[in-house]
Protein backbone atom coordinates (compact mmCIF):
# COMPACT_ATOMS: atom_id res chain seq x y z
CA UNK A 1 0.00 0.00 0.00
CA UNK A 2 1.35 3.48 -1.14
CA UNK A 3 0.64 6.02 1.16
CA UNK A 4 3.38 8.75 -0.28
CA UNK A 5 1.66 11.47 -1.62
CA UNK A 6 -1.96 10.02 -0.56
CA UNK A 7 -4.64 12.75 0.78
CA UNK A 8 -5.82 11.02 4.04
CA UNK A 9 -8.40 12.14 6.21
CA UNK A 10 -8.35 10.89 10.40
CA UNK A 11 -11.49 10.95 11.96
CA UNK A 12 -11.33 11.58 15.51
CA UNK A 13 -8.12 12.81 17.33
CA UNK A 14 -8.44 10.28 20.49
CA UNK A 15 -5.35 8.04 20.85
CA UNK A 16 -6.06 5.96 18.04
CA UNK A 17 -6.79 8.59 15.47
CA UNK A 18 -3.71 10.29 16.86
CA UNK A 19 -1.21 7.22 16.15
CA UNK A 20 -2.77 6.70 12.68
CA UNK A 21 -2.07 10.21 11.58
CA UNK A 22 1.33 9.94 13.29
CA UNK A 23 1.93 7.06 11.13
CA UNK A 24 0.39 8.32 7.90
CA UNK A 25 2.28 11.62 8.12
CA UNK A 26 5.99 9.64 8.74
CA UNK A 27 4.84 7.27 5.65
CA UNK A 28 4.39 10.73 3.50
CA UNK A 29 0.86 11.21 3.32
CA UNK A 30 -0.92 14.44 3.09
CA UNK A 31 -3.13 13.95 6.60
CA UNK A 32 -6.09 16.16 7.86
CA UNK A 33 -7.56 14.62 11.13
CA UNK A 34 -11.05 16.19 11.75
CA UNK A 35 -12.92 16.11 15.37
CA UNK A 36 -15.88 17.24 16.56
CA UNK A 37 -14.06 18.80 19.79
CA UNK A 38 -12.88 22.54 19.44
CA UNK A 39 -9.39 23.26 19.77
CA UNK A 40 -9.06 24.48 23.40
CA UNK A 41 -10.33 20.65 24.17
CA UNK A 42 -7.70 18.85 22.08
CA UNK A 43 -4.44 20.86 23.39
CA UNK A 44 -2.85 17.49 24.86
CA UNK A 45 -4.10 15.42 21.71
CA UNK A 46 -2.60 18.30 19.40
CA UNK A 47 0.56 18.52 21.63
CA UNK A 48 1.30 14.75 21.10
CA UNK A 49 1.64 15.52 17.12
CA UNK A 50 3.86 18.90 17.51
CA UNK A 51 5.84 19.29 14.74
CA UNK A 52 4.60 16.94 11.94
CA UNK A 53 3.03 18.36 8.80
CA UNK A 54 -0.72 17.86 10.15
CA UNK A 55 -3.74 20.17 9.07
CA UNK A 56 -6.94 20.25 11.61
CA UNK A 57 -10.73 19.98 10.95
CA UNK A 58 -12.09 21.18 14.45
CA UNK A 59 -15.64 21.64 15.96
CA UNK A 60 -17.78 20.06 13.38
CA UNK A 61 -18.21 18.62 9.79
CA UNK A 62 -18.43 19.67 6.47
CA UNK A 63 -18.48 17.15 3.73
CA UNK A 64 -16.59 19.14 1.36
CA UNK A 65 -13.12 18.31 3.67
CA UNK A 66 -13.63 15.21 1.56
CA UNK A 67 -12.74 16.86 -1.86
CA UNK A 68 -9.61 15.18 -3.39
CA UNK A 69 -8.96 12.64 -0.49
CA UNK A 70 -7.37 9.49 -1.59
CA UNK A 71 -8.65 7.37 1.84
CA UNK A 72 -10.72 8.21 5.74
CA UNK A 73 -9.17 6.59 8.43
CA UNK A 74 -11.99 6.70 11.39
CA UNK A 75 -11.54 6.27 14.89
CA UNK A 76 -12.99 3.72 16.22
CA UNK A 77 -15.48 5.25 18.51
CA UNK A 78 -16.70 7.06 15.07
CA UNK A 79 -20.33 5.29 14.20
CA UNK A 80 -20.74 4.71 10.73
CA UNK A 81 -23.85 6.48 10.54
CA UNK A 82 -21.18 9.73 10.35
CA UNK A 83 -21.88 12.35 7.85
CA UNK A 84 -18.44 11.96 6.52
CA UNK A 85 -17.86 8.36 6.49
CA UNK A 86 -21.56 7.99 4.54
CA UNK A 87 -20.50 10.87 2.04
CA UNK A 88 -17.28 8.82 1.68
CA UNK A 89 -19.06 6.18 0.97
CA UNK A 90 -21.16 7.49 -1.30
CA UNK A 91 -18.10 8.98 -3.08
CA UNK A 92 -16.23 5.43 -3.56
CA UNK A 93 -13.10 6.95 -1.08
CA UNK A 94 -11.69 3.85 0.47
CA UNK A 95 -12.34 3.27 4.14
CA UNK A 96 -10.13 1.25 5.87
CA UNK A 97 -10.29 1.21 9.70
CA UNK A 98 -6.75 1.32 11.76
CA UNK A 99 -6.80 -2.74 12.29
CA UNK A 100 -6.89 -2.78 8.48
CA UNK A 101 -4.28 -0.08 7.68
CA UNK A 102 -2.21 -1.33 10.22
CA UNK A 103 -2.43 -5.10 8.77
CA UNK A 104 -1.39 -3.97 5.80
CA UNK A 105 2.37 -3.05 6.81
CA UNK A 106 2.48 -5.69 9.82
CA UNK A 107 5.11 -8.25 8.85
CA UNK A 108 4.57 -10.93 11.52
CA UNK A 109 1.55 -13.55 11.69
CA UNK A 110 -1.49 -12.69 13.47
CA UNK A 111 -3.68 -13.87 16.46
CA UNK A 112 -7.14 -11.64 16.86
CA UNK A 113 -9.48 -12.16 19.42
CA UNK A 114 -13.00 -10.96 19.60
CA UNK A 115 -16.50 -11.60 21.37
CA UNK A 116 -18.56 -9.63 23.95
CA UNK A 117 -17.27 -10.88 26.84
CA UNK A 118 -13.26 -12.33 27.75
CA UNK A 119 -11.45 -10.58 25.20
CA UNK A 120 -9.02 -8.73 27.33
CA UNK A 121 -8.26 -11.50 29.69
CA UNK A 122 -8.14 -14.34 26.73
CA UNK A 123 -5.90 -12.07 24.64
CA UNK A 124 -3.24 -11.16 27.19
CA UNK A 125 -3.46 -14.87 28.03
CA UNK A 126 -2.23 -15.86 25.16
CA UNK A 127 0.32 -12.94 24.61
CA UNK A 128 1.46 -14.37 28.01
CA UNK A 129 2.13 -17.93 26.38
CA UNK A 130 3.45 -16.67 23.35
CA UNK A 131 6.35 -14.84 25.14
CA UNK A 132 6.97 -17.70 27.76
CA UNK A 133 8.25 -19.32 24.63
CA UNK A 134 10.94 -16.94 24.21
CA UNK A 135 9.13 -14.89 21.04
CA UNK A 136 8.93 -11.40 20.33
CA UNK A 137 4.92 -10.88 21.02
CA UNK A 138 3.18 -7.08 19.92
CA UNK A 139 -0.04 -7.45 22.56
CA UNK A 140 -2.47 -4.57 22.15
CA UNK A 141 -5.46 -3.66 19.96
CA UNK A 142 -8.45 -2.81 21.46
CA UNK A 143 -6.23 -3.70 24.56
CA UNK A 144 -4.10 -1.12 25.09
CA UNK A 145 -1.16 -0.16 22.81
CA UNK A 146 -2.81 0.50 19.47
CA UNK A 147 -2.17 -2.14 16.66
CA UNK A 148 -1.09 0.65 14.33
CA UNK A 149 1.94 1.59 16.64
CA UNK A 150 3.66 -1.77 15.82
CA UNK A 151 3.93 -2.12 12.31
CA UNK A 152 7.56 -0.20 11.89
CA UNK A 153 9.13 -2.96 14.66
CA UNK A 154 10.02 -6.10 14.21
CA UNK A 155 7.75 -9.38 16.04
CA UNK A 156 7.31 -13.13 15.68
CA UNK A 157 3.54 -12.53 16.50
CA UNK A 158 0.58 -9.99 16.89
CA UNK A 159 -1.86 -10.69 19.52
CA UNK A 160 -4.69 -8.40 19.19
CA UNK A 161 -7.55 -7.74 20.73
CA UNK A 162 -10.08 -6.55 18.50
CA UNK A 163 -13.80 -4.82 19.28
CA UNK A 164 -16.78 -5.06 16.57
CA UNK A 165 -15.95 -1.09 15.84
CA UNK A 166 -12.52 -1.81 14.47
CA UNK A 167 -14.11 -4.25 12.32
CA UNK A 168 -16.41 -2.49 10.68
CA UNK A 169 -13.82 -1.04 8.22
CA UNK A 170 -11.61 -4.22 6.70
CA UNK A 171 -10.78 -5.27 3.57
CA UNK A 172 -7.56 -7.97 3.93
CA UNK A 173 -7.07 -8.00 7.30
CA UNK A 174 -6.44 -11.42 7.99
CA UNK A 175 -5.64 -13.25 11.21
CA UNK A 176 -3.72 -16.54 10.96
CA UNK A 177 -5.36 -17.57 14.21
CA UNK A 178 -9.36 -15.95 15.00
CA UNK A 179 -11.01 -16.63 18.10
CA UNK A 180 -14.54 -15.09 18.44
CA UNK A 181 -15.45 -16.03 22.16
CA UNK A 182 -19.22 -15.59 22.57
CA UNK A 183 -21.96 -12.66 21.24
CA UNK A 184 -24.70 -11.43 23.67
CA UNK A 185 -26.36 -8.16 23.67
CA UNK A 186 -24.32 -5.34 23.68
CA UNK A 187 -23.56 -1.75 22.00
CA UNK A 188 -27.19 -1.75 20.92
CA UNK A 189 -27.09 2.15 21.50
CA UNK A 190 -24.66 1.77 18.07
CA UNK A 191 -25.79 -0.91 16.03
CA UNK A 192 -29.76 -0.90 14.86
CA UNK A 193 -30.27 -4.73 15.46
CA UNK A 194 -28.12 -7.35 17.74
CA UNK A 195 -27.71 -9.11 14.20
CA UNK A 196 -26.02 -6.16 12.64
CA UNK A 197 -23.44 -6.63 16.18
CA UNK A 198 -23.32 -10.19 15.20
CA UNK A 199 -22.16 -9.54 11.84
CA UNK A 200 -19.64 -7.06 12.35
CA UNK A 201 -18.18 -9.85 14.96
CA UNK A 202 -17.81 -12.37 12.31
CA UNK A 203 -15.68 -10.10 10.20
CA UNK A 204 -12.84 -11.05 12.09
CA UNK A 205 -13.26 -14.71 9.83
CA UNK A 206 -13.87 -13.01 6.37
CA UNK A 207 -10.58 -12.44 4.74
CA UNK A 208 -9.24 -16.01 6.15
CA UNK A 209 -8.07 -18.85 4.19
CA UNK A 210 -7.86 -22.89 4.39
CA UNK A 211 -4.64 -22.16 5.65
CA UNK A 212 -5.70 -20.24 9.05
CA UNK A 213 -7.54 -21.58 12.07
CA UNK A 214 -10.72 -20.38 13.36
CA UNK A 215 -11.29 -20.64 17.27
CA UNK A 216 -14.76 -20.71 18.09
CA UNK A 217 -16.99 -21.20 21.13
CA UNK A 218 -19.26 -24.19 20.45
CA UNK A 219 -21.90 -23.71 23.57
CA UNK A 220 -22.70 -20.52 22.18
CA UNK A 221 -25.18 -20.90 19.44
CA UNK A 222 -24.65 -17.36 17.70
CA UNK A 223 -21.00 -18.02 17.23
CA UNK A 224 -21.50 -21.63 16.59
CA UNK A 225 -23.44 -21.58 13.97
CA UNK A 226 -20.70 -19.52 11.58
CA UNK A 227 -18.84 -22.51 11.46
CA UNK A 228 -20.66 -23.14 8.41
CA UNK A 229 -19.64 -20.04 6.60
CA UNK A 230 -15.96 -19.92 7.84
CA UNK A 231 -12.71 -20.70 5.34
CA UNK A 232 -10.46 -21.21 8.11
CA UNK A 233 -9.83 -24.54 9.81
CA UNK A 234 -12.21 -24.63 12.73
CA UNK A 235 -10.76 -25.11 16.32
CA UNK A 236 -13.41 -25.18 18.74
CA UNK A 237 -13.89 -25.46 22.59
CA UNK A 238 -16.71 -26.14 25.13
CA UNK A 239 -17.86 -27.87 28.36
CA UNK A 240 -19.01 -30.93 26.27
CA UNK A 241 -16.37 -33.71 25.90
CA UNK A 242 -15.34 -33.59 21.73
CA UNK A 243 -13.25 -35.92 19.86
CA UNK A 244 -11.43 -32.97 18.49
CA UNK A 245 -11.30 -29.69 19.77
CA UNK A 246 -11.17 -28.73 23.71
CA UNK A 247 -13.39 -28.69 26.29
CA UNK A 248 -13.46 -28.90 30.58
CA UNK A 249 -14.23 -31.28 33.20
CA UNK A 250 -14.68 -29.77 37.11
CA UNK A 251 -10.67 -30.52 37.45
CA UNK A 252 -8.94 -30.27 34.42
CA UNK A 253 -8.82 -28.47 30.34
CA UNK A 254 -8.37 -31.72 27.78
CA UNK A 255 -6.85 -30.68 24.53
CA UNK A 256 -7.67 -32.99 21.66
CA UNK A 257 -6.56 -32.98 18.14
CA UNK A 258 -5.96 -36.23 15.43
CA UNK A 259 -5.08 -38.63 18.30
CA UNK A 260 -2.98 -35.90 20.20
CA UNK A 261 -4.30 -35.53 23.71
CA UNK A 262 -3.16 -33.33 26.23
CA UNK A 263 -4.78 -31.93 30.10
CA UNK A 264 -4.15 -28.79 31.46
CA UNK A 265 -4.78 -29.27 35.19
CA UNK A 266 -6.52 -26.37 37.32
CA UNK A 267 -5.57 -26.96 40.73
CA UNK A 268 -3.40 -24.32 40.70
CA UNK A 269 -4.46 -21.71 38.72
CA UNK A 270 -5.53 -18.60 39.80
CA UNK A 271 -8.26 -17.62 37.48
CA UNK A 272 -11.50 -18.45 38.70
CA UNK A 273 -15.23 -18.87 37.49
CA UNK A 274 -17.19 -20.21 34.96
CA UNK A 275 -16.14 -17.46 32.10
CA UNK A 276 -12.40 -17.68 33.20
CA UNK A 277 -12.47 -21.51 32.03
CA UNK A 278 -14.02 -20.42 28.58
CA UNK A 279 -11.27 -18.12 28.68
CA UNK A 280 -8.87 -20.82 29.59
CA UNK A 281 -10.51 -23.00 26.74
CA UNK A 282 -10.01 -20.62 24.08
CA UNK A 283 -6.31 -19.97 24.66
CA UNK A 284 -4.97 -23.62 24.82
CA UNK A 285 -7.01 -23.98 21.53
CA UNK A 286 -5.30 -20.44 20.21
CA UNK A 287 -1.59 -21.01 21.79
CA UNK A 288 -1.93 -25.20 20.89
CA UNK A 289 -2.82 -23.44 16.88
CA UNK A 290 0.25 -21.66 17.08
CA UNK A 291 2.41 -25.09 18.01
CA UNK A 292 2.88 -23.98 21.96
CA UNK A 293 3.77 -26.90 24.08
CA UNK A 294 1.94 -28.46 26.89
CA UNK A 295 4.65 -27.30 29.99
CA UNK A 296 4.31 -23.42 28.74
CA UNK A 297 0.64 -23.00 28.36
CA UNK A 298 0.48 -25.07 32.23
CA UNK A 299 2.94 -23.15 33.46
CA UNK A 300 1.42 -19.53 32.26
CA UNK A 301 -2.01 -20.68 33.09
CA UNK A 302 -1.08 -20.94 37.04
CA UNK A 303 1.07 -17.93 36.85
CA UNK A 304 -1.67 -15.76 35.24
CA UNK A 305 -2.72 -13.53 37.81
CA UNK A 306 -5.98 -12.74 35.90
CA UNK A 307 -6.38 -8.34 34.87
CA UNK A 308 -7.84 -5.90 37.09
CA UNK A 309 -11.45 -4.83 36.86
CA UNK A 310 -12.60 -8.25 35.71
CA UNK A 311 -13.52 -10.40 38.93
CA UNK A 312 -11.07 -8.81 40.75
CA UNK A 313 -11.24 -9.72 44.85
CA UNK A 314 -11.05 -6.67 46.94
CA UNK A 315 -11.05 -7.49 50.28
CA UNK A 316 -12.77 -9.26 52.88
CA UNK A 317 -14.27 -7.79 56.04
CA UNK A 318 -16.50 -9.35 58.46
CA UNK A 319 -16.57 -12.50 56.74
CA UNK A 320 -17.72 -10.43 53.51
CA UNK A 321 -15.81 -11.06 50.47
CA UNK A 322 -15.87 -7.99 47.80
CA UNK A 323 -15.12 -8.23 43.98
CA UNK A 324 -14.75 -5.89 41.30
CA UNK A 325 -16.09 -6.50 38.07
CA UNK A 326 -16.50 -3.07 36.61
CA UNK A 327 -15.46 -3.88 32.97
CA UNK A 328 -18.97 -6.15 33.14
CA UNK A 329 -20.32 -3.39 30.79
CA UNK A 330 -23.18 -5.35 29.19
CA UNK A 331 -25.76 -8.02 30.85
CA UNK A 332 -24.42 -10.95 29.56
CA UNK A 333 -21.12 -10.28 31.18
CA UNK A 334 -22.98 -9.72 34.55
CA UNK A 335 -24.58 -13.14 34.21
CA UNK A 336 -21.17 -14.74 34.07
CA UNK A 337 -19.87 -13.11 36.67
CA UNK A 338 -23.10 -14.12 38.90
CA UNK A 339 -22.39 -17.47 38.00
CA UNK A 340 -19.03 -17.48 39.52
CA UNK A 341 -20.36 -17.38 43.04
CA UNK A 342 -22.28 -20.03 45.08
CA UNK A 343 -22.43 -17.89 48.15
CA UNK A 344 -25.43 -14.92 48.44
CA UNK A 345 -24.83 -11.50 46.69
CA UNK A 346 -25.34 -8.29 47.15
CA UNK A 347 -25.07 -6.61 43.69
CA UNK A 348 -23.80 -3.34 42.69
CA UNK A 349 -25.09 -2.16 39.22
CA UNK A 350 -25.72 0.80 36.98
CA UNK A 351 -24.29 3.28 34.65
CA UNK A 352 -25.46 4.30 30.97
CA UNK A 353 -27.69 1.68 29.51
CA UNK A 354 -26.57 0.83 26.36
CA UNK A 355 -29.74 -0.52 25.10
CA UNK A 356 -29.77 -3.79 26.05
CA UNK A 357 -32.49 -6.35 27.57
CA UNK A 358 -31.92 -6.93 31.07
CA UNK A 359 -34.28 -10.17 30.89
CA UNK A 360 -31.10 -12.57 30.58
CA UNK A 361 -30.21 -11.64 34.24
CA UNK A 362 -33.23 -12.59 35.85
CA UNK A 363 -32.34 -16.15 36.36
CA UNK A 364 -29.55 -15.19 38.01
CA UNK A 365 -31.00 -12.38 40.12
CA UNK A 366 -33.76 -14.50 42.01
CA UNK A 367 -30.97 -17.42 42.56
CA UNK A 368 -28.04 -15.53 43.55
CA UNK A 369 -29.06 -11.57 44.37
CA UNK A 370 -29.80 -11.25 47.85
CA UNK A 371 -30.01 -7.34 47.45
CA UNK A 372 -29.66 -5.29 44.46
CA UNK A 373 -28.38 -1.84 44.85
CA UNK A 374 -28.84 0.16 42.05
CA UNK A 375 -27.23 3.77 40.83
CA UNK A 376 -26.34 5.51 38.11
CA UNK A 377 -28.71 7.07 35.04
CA UNK A 378 -29.88 3.77 34.24
CA UNK A 379 -31.16 2.88 37.51
CA UNK A 380 -34.68 3.17 37.10
CA UNK A 381 -34.44 1.23 34.15
CA UNK A 382 -32.76 -1.63 36.08
CA UNK A 383 -35.21 -1.18 38.55
CA UNK A 384 -38.51 -1.74 36.23
CA UNK A 385 -36.79 -5.04 34.99
CA UNK A 386 -35.57 -6.60 37.92
CA UNK A 387 -36.57 -4.57 41.03
CA UNK A 388 -39.13 -6.59 42.13
CA UNK A 389 -37.33 -10.13 41.94
CA UNK A 390 -35.41 -9.54 45.17
CA UNK A 391 -34.96 -6.71 47.65
CA UNK A 392 -33.83 -3.57 45.51
CA UNK A 393 -32.61 0.09 46.36
CA UNK A 394 -31.66 3.08 44.42
CA UNK A 395 -28.97 5.16 45.56
CA UNK A 396 -27.30 8.09 44.36
CA UNK A 397 -23.83 6.89 43.75
CA UNK A 398 -21.07 5.13 44.37
CA UNK A 399 -20.20 5.93 47.53
CA UNK A 400 -23.80 5.22 48.60
CA UNK A 401 -23.79 2.10 46.91
CA UNK A 402 -20.80 0.66 48.36
CA UNK A 403 -22.40 2.10 51.67
CA UNK A 404 -25.58 0.83 51.80
CA UNK A 405 -23.80 -3.00 50.42
CA UNK A 406 -21.75 -3.04 53.65
CA UNK A 407 -24.12 -1.99 55.96
CA UNK A 408 -26.55 -5.15 55.01
CA UNK A 409 -24.00 -7.37 54.18
CA UNK A 410 -23.73 -10.75 56.50
CA UNK A 411 -20.81 -13.21 56.88
CA UNK A 412 -20.42 -15.26 53.94
CA UNK A 413 -22.13 -12.54 51.49
CA UNK A 414 -20.48 -11.60 48.34
CA UNK A 415 -20.31 -7.73 47.57
CA UNK A 416 -20.15 -7.94 43.34
CA UNK A 417 -19.62 -4.77 41.68
CA UNK A 418 -20.57 -5.74 37.93
CA UNK A 419 -22.59 -2.86 36.24
CA UNK A 420 -23.78 -4.05 33.12
CA UNK A 421 -23.47 -0.62 32.20
CA UNK A 422 -20.86 1.63 30.72
CA UNK A 423 -19.67 4.25 33.30
CA UNK A 424 -19.77 7.75 31.52
CA UNK A 425 -22.19 9.37 33.47
CA UNK A 426 -20.18 9.57 36.44
CA UNK A 427 -16.75 7.99 35.59
CA UNK A 428 -14.06 8.78 33.26
CA UNK A 429 -14.34 5.04 31.72
CA UNK A 430 -15.01 1.47 33.47
CA UNK A 431 -11.17 1.55 34.99
CA UNK A 432 -11.89 4.44 37.02
CA UNK A 433 -15.27 3.24 38.30
CA UNK A 434 -13.30 0.41 39.32
CA UNK A 435 -10.80 2.31 41.10
CA UNK A 436 -13.19 4.63 43.19
CA UNK A 437 -15.29 1.24 44.50
CA UNK A 438 -11.93 -0.19 45.25
CA UNK A 439 -11.09 2.52 47.64
CA UNK A 440 -14.30 3.06 48.91
CA UNK A 441 -14.22 -0.74 49.68
CA UNK A 442 -10.36 -0.79 51.08
CA UNK A 443 -11.95 2.54 53.64
CA UNK A 444 -14.73 0.37 55.45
Amino acid sequence: MVLRGKNVLVIGLARTGSECASFLTQRGANVVVSDLRREEELETARGALAGLAIRYRLGGEDKSWLAGVDYVIPSPGVAMENVLLREAVALHIPVLSEIELASRFFRAPLMAITGTNGKSTTTTLVGEIMKASGQNIFLGGNLGAPFIGAVSSDWDWGVVEISSFQLEWIEKFRPRIAALLNISEDHLDRYATFGDYCRAKERIFEAQSADDFAVLNRDDPRVWEMRERIKGRVVSFGFAEVRDGVFATANEIIWRARRAEEHFLLRDVKLQGVHNVENMMAAIAMAKCAGMSHTIIQKTLENFPGLEHRLEFVRQKDGVRYYNDSKGTNVGAVVKSLASFNDPVILLAGGIDKGGDYAPLEEGVKKKVRRLVLFGSAKQTIARSLGQLTDTVIVDDMLAAVHDAATHARAGDVVLLSPACSSFDQFANYAERGKVFKRLVREL
